[in-house]
């Protein structure tokens, strides 16, 4: 079973059905099962007359479009890998990942092809540039490549939250356990119809979004990125059912919706049945906000590029504000302390995972992909995923603690930086907080806050509103307010990038 056949069982299902809409400010384009089947045949015929053939890699640099949609579709029948790119990276992100995965061919757009002349000559020589827009070259196409489960789908090059980033390899089988997991968790339906604003270049907007989308048979309503007016004009049309989203999304969509809710806008969301969150931590407040204006409880999950998604909040059951949930179907999950030994519920741990959905290794990378996997002592391999988190003894529910590289060390005992940011985020007029840790020469370290505030805000009570409610190892020493944090494309923190003197 790989992607391929899925995607057949809907087109024999739904043929006529409408897959796709993309729409754009130059209008909207709609797309029914069949037509993109066709079209990525045709898509695929051009593609190998190019050379492209069963394992090499392709690079996908361009925005959110129907072309995409159709890159990916085509690429899967050669058997070809999908590079998908981050679109922000510029010249030593672009080298590096050109100079680790040797790709064959280059797709991207008009916008972004100025972009791809950044990168290093000699590392663009040799290798062909494909750019789609509003058309796309067609070729003939005779059969399909001999596809496994377990041959490569995709090679994508981790979100550099902490420094340079490394190609995850991940195969059909591993996209497969993660789609199949999210349908039946999340109670996915061929009526379904999918807002989708998130980057297609991100595991979050192609395989829980796109890729869910077309295996089920259900409608997807893509558009090239996330702008607040159009997403909620889109919804107040009242067709969607589901908007998959990060934390930074959510947070814009609560200023706006706290200007007001027309009526229009009111009915379409009533329409909807599920609004999930991932890709970062999402703040409680915002899920207790969004919940009071629209009535809708925020699903949160946890997934990362190596492993898919493998936690999720119930669909039927409580939505707890902070956490991430149980294991989705198929994946296992345990808790482990610094020397290894599993930890009992209640106490903080690393979060190891295993399962079907996770990846095998790193992109000619065996050494950083050794120090990624532990054994335990029955033989059985599992990811070190480097999430602290801590396990409900009473619901089995894992609050995510942050990376286990952030945990602040102060006179013996462990901060977490996502407790003492929850709590800055309660202060009137902290829109955005980041903590960090700093040297200091009696406790070793103490805790450092970077926020975002709103004009005006009263900077006087936030030391004493803190210290009601953090131990005193825990308050930050200093804070610092900054015009914004820095981020990457899918609005996770890369506090890496935060001075910490």
């Amino acid at each position: 079973m790989n992607l391929n056949a899925l995607f057949d069982i809907a087109v024999l299902r739904f043929p006529d059905k409408t897959a796709l809409e993309f729409q754009d400010a130059a209008g909207t384009r709609s797309w029914t099962y069949r037509e993109l089947d066709e079209a990525a045949d045709g898509l695929a015929g051009h593609l190998r007359t190019l050379g492209v053939v069963k394992g090499d890699r392709v690079v996908i640099f361009a925005d959110n479009s129907d072309g995409f949609v159709l890159s990916f579709l085509a690429l899967m029948r050669l058997g070809a890998i999908m590079v998908p790119v981050n679109l922000r990276y510029r010249q030593r992100e672009l080298d590096h990942i050109l100079e680790d995965c040797q790709p064959r061919l280059i797709i991207t757009d008009a916008v972004h092809a100025p972009t791809l002349l950044t990168a290093s000559p000699q590392l663009l020589a040799g290798i062909e540039t494909l750019t789609l827009d509003a058309a796309w070259p067609r070729g003939p196409f005779s059969a399909r490549a001999r596809v496994e489960s377990d041959d490569t789908a995709f090679l994508i090059y981790t979100s550099g939250t902490t420094g340079q980033s490394k190609g995850a390899i991940i195969t059909h089988n591993n996209v497969v356990a993660t789609v199949s997991g999210l349908l039946c968790a999340w109670a996915w339906q061929p009526e379904d119809v999918l807002l989708l604003t998130l980057p297609l270049f991100h595991v979050h907007g192609l395989v829980v979004g796109l890729i869910c989308a077309l295996v089920q048979g259900a409608t997807a309503l893509l558009h090239r990125r996330f702008q607040v007016d159009a997403a909620l004009a889109q919804l107040a049309q009242g067709r969607a059912t589901l908007f998959f989203a990060v934390p930074t999304i959510y947070f814009r969509l609560i200023q706006a919706l706290r200007q007001g809710i027309d009526p229009e806008l009111a009915a379409g969301l009533q329409r909807m049945r599920l609004f999930c969150s991932g890709s970062a931590p999402l703040a409680a407040e915002d899920h207790r906000l969004f919940q009071q204006l629209t009535g809708h409880a925020i699903l949160e999950r946890y997934g990362m590029t190596e492993t898919g998604m493998n936690f999720s909040n119930p669909y039927a059951g409580a939505r707890m504000p902070g956490t991430v949930g149980l294991p989705l179907p198929g994946v296992s999950a345990r808790l482990v302390d610094a020397e290894g030994h599993e930890v009992e519920p209640g106490r903080e741990g690393e979060l190891h995972v295993r399962g079907s959905n996770v990846f095998s290794a790193y992109w000619q990378a065996p050494e950083q992909t050794a120090q990624s996997f532990v054994h335990d002592d029955l033989g059985q391999r599992w990811f070190r995923t480097g999430d602290l988190g801590r396990m409900d003894p009473d619901t089995g529910y894992v609050t995510l603690l942050g990376r286990s590289h952030e945990l602040i060390l102060s006179g013996g005992f462990n901060v977490y930086p996502r407790e003492i940011e929850e709590t800055l985020l309660l202060y009137a007029g902290v829109r955005e907080a980041a903590v960090i840790g700093t040297r200091h020469p009696e406790w070793g370290q103490v805790p450092l806050a970077y926020l975002v505030v709103d004009e005006g805000w009263d900077a006087s009570g936030l030391e004493e509103f803190c210290r009601q409610r953090l131990a005193s190892f825990k308050l930050p020493r200093q804070f610092r307010t900054v015009p914004e944090l820095p981020r990457n494309a899918m609005g996770k923190l890369q506090k890496f990038r935060l001075p910490t003197e």
